[in-house]
């Protein structure tokens, strides 16, 4: 459910930036959500909910690979679980965003890098299956692909394919990003023991010299 938040938070957030009027954001026990908007421009609006929250996981993923940049990530996260919350309309959509909130707080000095990495897995994955379920395997017509497929008078499940490419790419970049950004180096210290550290621009003997 917190994944279906970030999808519609992503539908309103372009919604904004396109010069919408945003007048509610909803989630449903089925998983489902439905943001309500005036104005804007469709052609962004509609693929932003299934790119717009892979793009958030695949951040969430690259930032796992660290605890500073995990700790940021929980700052964005916290962010756009306000703008859901300010948006919300029924009682559902605020609980998740205050329970999801406040296990920010709570991780915030447990963890740092758990609800990121936990959200970051489940949002990527969610989001392939989503589109591969509702716009490859079978055909939703209330789904942003078959919405947008009438705009573009293209097939839904077109566009379902090439979104569905382009989450892949995204959480593929992500992993290789975060494996080339936050290196695990190796070295040893004074009794030759092999050691093994994170590459966050200490040098290696300071590491073990510490």
């Amino acid at each position: 459910l917190l994944t279906v938040g970030l999808h519609e938070f992503s539908h309103a957030f372009v919604g904004i930036i396109t010069c919408a009027r945003i007048i509610s954001i909803e989630i449903d026990p089925d998983e489902g959500g439905l943001t309500k908007m005036r104005g804007g421009n469709p052609y962004l609006t509609l693929p932003a909910g299934y790119l717009g929250s892979s793009l958030i996981g695949a951040i969430m993923i690259f930032c796992g690979f660290n605890v500073l940049a995990s700790k940021v990530a929980s700052i964005f996260l916290g962010v756009c679980l306000l703008i859901v919350l300010f948006f919300a309309r029924n009682w559902l959509t605020r609980g998740i965003g205050l329970l999801f909130m406040g296990l920010i707080v709570f991780l915030w000095w447990l963890d740092a890098s758990a609800l990121p990495s936990l959200h970051s897995v489940m949002s990527c994955l969610y989001c392939v299956w989503d589109i591969l379920d509702d716009l490859v395997l079978r055909k939703v017509n209330t789904s942003d692909a078959s919405k947008f497929a009438e705009l573009s008078n293209t097939s839904g499940q077109c566009w379902g394919i090439i979104w569905l490419i382009i989450s892949v790419i995204f959480l593929v970049c992500a992993v290789l990003a975060g494996l080339a950004a936050f290196k695990v180096g190796v070295g040893r210290d004074e009794r030759g023991i092999e050691i093994r550290y994170k590459d966050t621009g200490i040098r290696a003997e300071d590491v073990l010299s510490f």
